[in-house]
């Protein structure tokens, strides 16, 4: 959403030459690449190639930020499927430009895809990322709290669009539920850290596909914005409602020397964690950008739900 802000051509004049000045490569053009709900991102063109450039304006900036140490960490020990940094002349990870953090880094020219396929591979990198050791890296740790559920009830005394509030209310009792269900989970997984590993909380939407002739399909993983020191189930309650996906899930734990089962509470305390996590999300674009009332209802019936209804089936 915070992406979706039009740029004119003053601006990427600007951006061009501030790249130019600050980073090691010699701009040519600045094309828009796909973006997501926060970075602006373009694919700059120069003469050493192509790259990728994300500046993010949004509150997020400070999640964003933190994200660099992280990639350059798994960078350092021989994690190569996910979008090495380019460094500014002056050697550091990332830098500013007019109000937000902007990040360099090789283009992968891939295609986003998210499917039985593809599945297995992203198990397989997620689990080449929890093998690295995470020792004297920066990086936050899961504590299981249900803060998001608190943060939503706040959030939304401050609502006075008619059709935002309208659509919260016609989903009280289900919020309610999961704000109760989250609560209840929060305190059977709170002060257990065990199996905690990097993890990267939204590989699913961030998987790129490159078909080279050389080398058939190669698989990348990307857009690290929210590492955290946690267990492998906050990558994994994506697709709990899929058997045949918690089975791959549980191959590449195996197959890549990892000996951890996922547990059901983990699962269930991050799908209802998600789920507030999202809308807090959707309230916090809505306050600052303005009516989101569409967003939020394909939000409120859309995906999430099938994750909630086999937790509210099968996991006590």
């Amino acid at each position: 959403m915070y992406s979706a802000v039009q740029r004119d051509e003053a601006f990427l004049r600007r951006l061009r030459a501030f790249i130019e000045e600050v980073y090691p490569i010699q701009p040519k053009a600045i094309i828009p690449a796909n973006r997501g709900f926060y970075g602006e991102t373009w694919r700059v063109d120069s003469l050493r190639g192509s790259f990728f450039a994300k500046l993010d304006c949004s509150p997020h900036q400070g999640v964003y930020e933190r994200s660099f140490p992280v990639i350059e960490h798994l960078c350092a020990h021989g994690i190569d499927f996910i979008c090495k940094i380019v460094k500014t002349r002056d050697n550091r990870l990332y830098t500013n430009f007019e109000g937000g953090v902007l990040g360099l880094f090789d283009w992968i020219d891939g295609e986003n895809r998210q499917d039985e396929q593809s599945k297995p591979h992203e198990y397989q990198m997620l689990a080449k990322v929890y093998s690295v050791d995470a020792s004297g890296l920066a990086i936050p740790r899961e504590d299981f709290s249900a803060h998001a559920a608190d943060a939503y009830f706040e959030r939304r005394t401050r609502v006075e669009d008619e059709s935002i509030l309208a659509l919260l209310e016609a989903k009280r009792t289900e919020i309610d539920a999961c704000a109760q269900q989250l609560r209840r989970f929060s305190e059977r997984c709170a002060g257990d850290d065990t199996g905690f590993v990097i993890t990267h909380a939204d590989a699913g939407g961030n998987v790129l596909v490159r078909d080279t002739p050389a080398c058939g399909e190669q698989y990348y993983l990307i857009d690290w914005d929210t590492p955290r020191l946690a267990p492998p189930e906050r990558d994994a309650w994506f697709c709990m409602h899929w058997p045949w996906a918690m089975r791959a899930f549980h191959d590449a734990l195996r197959q890549n020397g990892i000996g951890y089962t996922l547990r059901p509470e983990r699962l269930a305390y991050y799908c209802y964690y998600m789920y507030f996590y999202y809308l807090n999300e959707i309230l916090d674009a809505h306050f600052a950008l303005g009516d989101l009332s569409a967003y939020l209802a394909d939000y409120l019936d859309g995906w999430m739900n099938d994750n909630r209804n086999y937790a509210e089936r099968n996991i006590r």
